[in-house]
């Protein structure tokens, strides 16, 4: 061994190992495990009892749920059935739309508004929407109406109803139906009213990421009119009254027990958790606006006479960066969605319907603008704060000092353009 070595050797005063950097914690969009978690063995019990009773197809738990519907919408009747697309399709069924027959609807929705009407063979007729909510334009809506249009579909998009008098008093004069898709609104309210028991027929949606989620696809079906009630029940159930007698062609729509017994244990905790989500949308309008970040994206408009549930919050992001954004917080492993990136009157299956670029420009503006951030009601305050650091570095380029701490980070590249430096980050 070299005298080298030997000193080497003899060296008991070697660099400490480096630590390593501690993970970045996710923050999701949704989290559906946490609401699982504090209810998991409530749930289980329930399921159990479905599967003991062998009760599972609009058993006892069915009829229990469209009770608390009927209560909790105002309703008088509450119908279920297999899906929120299904509950559209229902409705449109029960008024018998079909061929030569137009549905005026917004573009700016889920694929189901539009799809359940396409099925039938009628015509989705495509309106714009306002540019603040988001919502189904009246003055659009009366633009559009002709000697063929059948029913109005209002859209109640990210838990605000949309602007529902006018809506009814036009389709009043015109002969129309009123169909809500309230798929996004459970528990939203229009000047004393509850979404689903405003227009016709109200149609509601349990998908697992709804503010109430079954675990798996479930609908609901509200109506203040009795008869229509009673075709809507013959029609989830293949037309059939009795059994093997069938005096319609219906569908196969019927909700089974085990997706009811998850609702039933769900229900009683709505409220509260409704209040968990405007807690947190608050807290992202208020930071927002403190912070000087409404000159970069539009915050959410809520109308004075309406009750918000804040099934999504979403801003707006102009000037191309939206998707800058989106690829900022993913970076940061910070869950964002985009509801919705192509328009239905820009889908590929609606180009036979002539829409050119331009026709919708509301539409077409939020389809390339808007940016979902989390919020649901287990989200944790440190993690909203996250969320609202992170666009703050984006756009500004520093976290405002917290009482904890104070932090100084550097600005997003979009920003050094104003020094000749433009980043290409998109993606």
């Amino acid at each position: 061994m070299s005298s080298a070595d030997r000193a080497a050797g003899s060296d008991t005063s070697a660099a400490p190992a480096p630590v390593p950097a501690s993970p970045i914690q996710a923050v999701p969009l949704f989290d559906i495990s946490r609401q699982h978690a504090e209810l998991a063995a409530e749930i289980s019990a329930a399921l159990v009892a479905v599967c003991d009773s062998g009760k599972f197809v609009l058993g006892p738990d069915v009829v229990q749920l469209e009770a608390t519907m009927q209560r909790l919408t105002g309703a008088k009747h509450a119908v279920a059935c297999a899906s929120g697309s299904d509950a559209l399709l229902l409705a449109l069924m029960a008024y018998d739309i079909g061929p030569g027959d137009e549905v005026i609807c917004p573009s700016y929705t889920f694929f189901a508004t539009a799809s359940a009407v396409t099925r039938l063979g009628a015509t989705p007729v495509f309106v714009d929407i306002e540019p603040d909510t988001c919502n189904l334009d009246v003055s659009q809506v009366s633009r559009r109406v002709t000697s063929m249009t059948r029913a109005i579909i209002p859209v109640h998009l990210y838990g605000q109803c949309a602007d529902m008098q006018p809506i009814v008093d036009m389709a009043r004069l015109h002969g129309l139906a009123v169909i809500e898709d309230a798929c996004q609104a459970i528990g939203a309210g229009y000047r004393g009213k509850q979404a689903g028991a405003i227009g016709d027929i109200g149609c509601f949606s349990y998908y697992p990421t709804k503010n109430l989620g079954a675990y798996g696809d479930a609908g609901m079906l509200t109506t203040n009119d009795d008869k229509l009630a009673d075709k809507l029940r013959l029609l989830r159930g293949h037309g059939m009254q009795p059994r093997y007698y069938h005096k319609l062609v219906g569908i196969n729509s019927r909700l089974d027990s085990l997706q009811a017994a998850v609702l039933n244990v769900k229900l009683p905790h709505l409220e509260r958790w409704t209040k968990a989500r405007r807690t947190r949308a608050e807290r992202y309008t208020q930071e927002f606006t403190k912070r000087g970040l409404s000159q970069f994206m539009r915050l959410p408009t809520v109308r004075g006479d309406r009750k918000h549930v804040w099934n999504q919050y979403v801003v707006h992001v102009a000037g191309g960066k939206r998707d800058a954004l989106r690829a900022f917080l993913a970076d940061r492993k910070i869950g964002t969605e985009v509801y919705y990136p192509v328009p239905l009157h820009q889908q590929e299956c609606y180009s036979y319907l002539g829409y050119g670029a331009g026709s919708l420009p509301y539409t077409e503006a939020a389809a390339a603008e808007t940016v979902a951030l989390p919020i649901f009601p287990e989200l944790r305050d440190d993690e909203q704060q996250r969320v609202i650091d992170a666009i703050t570095e984006f756009f500004v380029g520093a976290i405002p000092p917290s009482e904890e701490k104070k932090a100084t980070l550097a600005g997003p590249n979009f920003l050094k353009a104003r020094d000749g430096v433009r980043s290409e980050q998109q993606r």
